[in-house]
């Protein structure tokens, strides 16, 4: 019986204080770390919105340049179909393009992964701007 408490008194480990010290900084790490990741893929998804509308730019032009006219696109549906070059848009973006009179033409971008439904990426082609309004 002696000798198994002189055993016990030379084990090694940790304490209950050091474990729950351990515990509290993997918490304030994990609270610091998870809203920073979450900002991280919201601008990855608008990086992509950002990509896709001008993909649709880009496909819109040149389908001008052989047919002297703008294609109006319904919904990203009919875009793969249409635009040549639109095949690859980004998973859970959406994208109507609209014809502004015949010479102007609006592309719009929105996405189904950020976490504000409202954030859209529009191309005006009549000003030549990018804009993002979250």
């Amino acid at each position: 019986m002696l000798v198994k408490m002189n055993e016990m008194k030379n084990q090694k480990g940790f304490t209950l204080i050091e474990l729950m010290i351990v515990i509290a900084i993997i918490g304030i790490l994990a609270a610091i770390a998870i809203p920073q990741f979450s900002a991280y893929r919201e601008r990855g998804y608008v990086a992509s919105m950002k990509s896709d509308c001008n993909s649709i730019r880009t496909a819109e032009e040149a389908y001008y340049l052989d047919n002297n006219a703008y294609l109006a696109v319904i919904s990203s549906a009919d875009t793969s179909a249409t635009l040549p070059g639109t095949s690859a848009l980004s998973a859970g973006n959406k994208v109507v393009v609209a014809l502004v009179g015949t010479t102007d033409y609006t592309v719009t971008v929105t996405s189904t992964l950020l976490s504000s439904t409202t954030a859209t990426v529009v191309y005006s082609s009549a000003t030549g701007q990018t804009v993002y309004t979250p």
